[in-house]
């Protein structure tokens, strides 16, 4: 039985679980704050856990209840109920049931809280720079710290790199892009009026239409979307980096402030490798048809990234624990 922790910030981590979970054999429990999806894979159980960032009326905040306990851990704040039933029912689970290994993406709180009951871990870490000290001490915890990522695409520190791993892994390419078509994936890209953004940056740029796939305007599946799209505008996040490498995309990359500098990490890489054009935030709307020209003439190999056989290698890596 494998034990399985999502965190509740944004989709990506619900996103690389469903990669992951159809090569993993066996019973899987996954335990998270998100509420429980509509479907869920066969073995596959899921047990919601209390919010531990919540602010009942009349309670103190929590980020002002030495959450940190003086820099050794990233989030415990004193006296939160909600932290500590979550941390309660992980306990209760472990207690009353045998689980093999544990996956943690991410926290280094149920990571520890996870090996001190005797489990075997593997901690799904991030790129930028990790090297505080309780991202050290639960990646020293770890039995396996699985890195998704292609080698050598950031400091790995001994992590199992596997590749970029992505839902369309193994998807069949049978669309060609539509010129002039711009895809914004993601509705988290810009601060404020993203539809206003979007127009301006269209108004600008003769002979193109964009579509965005987030936010409000949300698609489920839009591996078909990123197929007809000439270009392709993202953030950094691992997700919609390894969805790109994925469809082979042409791409401008907006890297998104993130703690520990992830997504900026992210597009040095791209960058480097010239994979994508990669803008430090989001231009200006004259200057969208030269950043979507250089986006045109790229010719990125992005099996750089890794995704074919990703998810599987990933699934590898977790089986071998505790096995």
């Amino acid at each position: 039985m494998t034990g399985w922790y999502v965190h509740h910030h944004g989709a990506g981590h619900l996103t690389r679980f469903r990669a992951v979970r159809p090569h993993l054999a066996g019973e899987v429990v996954v335990f998270s704050s998100l509420p429980e999806p509509s479907s869920l894979p066969p073995q596959t159980s899921w047990v919601h856990l209390g919010r531990d960032d919540d602010r009942p009326a009349g309670a103190p905040d929590p980020a002002d209840s030495d959450p940190t306990a003086g820099g050794l851990l990233h989030w415990a704040p004193l006296g939160h109920a909600g932290h500590a039933r979550r941390l309660a029912v992980i306990t209760d689970a472990i207690a009353t049931r045998r689980f093999d290994r544990f996956v943690i993406d991410v926290s280094v709180e149920v990571a520890l809280l996870v090996r001190l009951l005797g489990v075997a871990t593997v901690v799904v870490t991030q790129p930028g720079d990790r090297s505080d000290d309780p991202h050290r001490l639960a990646y020293a915890s770890a039995t396996r710290v699985l890195a998704p990522w292609p080698g050598g695409a950031h400091r790995s520190q001994g992590f199992v790199e596997v590749g970029g791993i992505s839902r369309f892994d193994g998807r069949v390419r049978d669309a060609e892009p539509d010129p002039g078509t711009v895809l914004v994936l993601g509705g988290g890209i810009v601060e404020g009026d993203l539809t206003e953004r979007v127009a301006r940056a269209a108004a600008a740029s003769p002979g193109t239409r964009w579509q965005v796939a987030g936010g409000p305007t949300w698609i489920d599946d839009p591996w078909l979307a990123l197929q007809r799209a000439e270009v392709v505008v993202a953030a950094a996040g691992q997700n919609s980096i390894a969805d790109l490498a994925a469809a082979g995309a042409r791409a401008v990359v907006v890297p998104q402030p993130r703690p520990f500098d992830e997504q900026a990490a992210t597009g040095r890489i791209l960058l480097d490798r010239s994979l994508a054009v990669v803008e430090p935030a989001w231009p200006a709307d004259d200057a969208w048809p030269a950043v979507l020209d250089r986006a045109r003439s790229l010719q990125p190999d992005w099996s750089l990234w890794g995704v074919a056989g990703a998810a599987r290698r990933a699934a590898d890596v977790i089986a071998e624990v505790g096995a």
